[in-house]
């Protein structure tokens, strides 16, 4: 009796120990940025002043230098159509660019529920499942993605840890502070795995954003990519 209970604490504290492992050593693959809405300008871009796509980071980065702003992180915003139109709903500086999709269809952003990440006007941010958005005149940018990857603390039900599906992935989620938090993978994975890093950081909700064209520019972690062909881009710049 006495060897069995021996045993059975010995491989919960193992368990524990691989369990902090994992998640230790999970950082490692990923490059995550937080933003705090208190202290960070955060916006959402889509074309400059000539009503062009910026459609890469470096040509948003260049576009904010020349108006005499430095951008300090940057990710691909949600996902768009062949003319790099954002697919769903798109607010930006509270107009309406393009209207909020609830239809069915193949495809991530159709991997119901889906969901939208938005600001409003007091600097709040939120992420909610597409059916229980509400719009109203004081939401200042709004991107509209899928799958939602958790939901109310949950992992979307519709993932398998076993899938073959990989790939390059990012998003953004809400941590309990009220902090954002946006998240890109560095290697292939699969939505499950992607999903359990949000809500091991404690992410009440997260949202897919997109995956494969999936790119970063974070340089306090020493990550610079620049590169891209895409629609909306989420930035948090400063004045030089």
């Amino acid at each position: 009796m006495k060897n069995r209970f021996l045993l059975i604490v010995f491989l919960v504290i193992l368990s524990s120990i691989l369990i902090h492992f994992k998640w230790k050593n999970a950082d490692d693959d990923f490059v995550f940025y937080t933003v705090n809405l208190k202290q960070h300008e955060l916006v959402f871009y889509l074309k400059n002043n000539e009503g062009v796509n910026f459609g890469s980071i470096k040509n948003l980065k260049t576009w904010l230098n020349q108006n005499d702003k430095e951008l300090i992180f940057a990710m691909n915003g949600g996902m768009y159509k062949k003319d790099k139109s954002p697919q769903g709903l798109y607010i930006e500086n509270k107009k309406t660019i393009t209207d909020i999709d609830t239809n069915n269809g193949i495809g991530n952003f159709y991997l119901k529920p889906n969901g939208i990440f938005f600001i409003n006007t007091n600097n709040e941010a939120v992420i909610c499942r597409t059916e229980d958005f509400k719009k109203n005149k004081n939401i200042k940018f709004a991107t509209q993605s899928g799958p939602m990857l958790v939901i109310e603390g949950e992992i979307h039900k519709s993932f398998n840890i076993s899938s073959f599906n990989i790939n390059i992935r990012n998003g953004v989620g809400i941590l309990p502070n009220n902090k954002i938090l946006f998240a890109m993978s560095k290697k292939e994975i699969n939505f499950y795995e992607f999903a359990e890093f949000f809500k091991n950081k404690g992410c009440v909700n997260a949202l897919y954003l997109d995956g494969f064209v999936s790119r970063t520019y974070c340089p306090s972690k020493n990550w610079f990519e620049t590169d891209g062909d895409f629609g909306v881009i989420i930035g948090v710049v400063t004045k030089k």
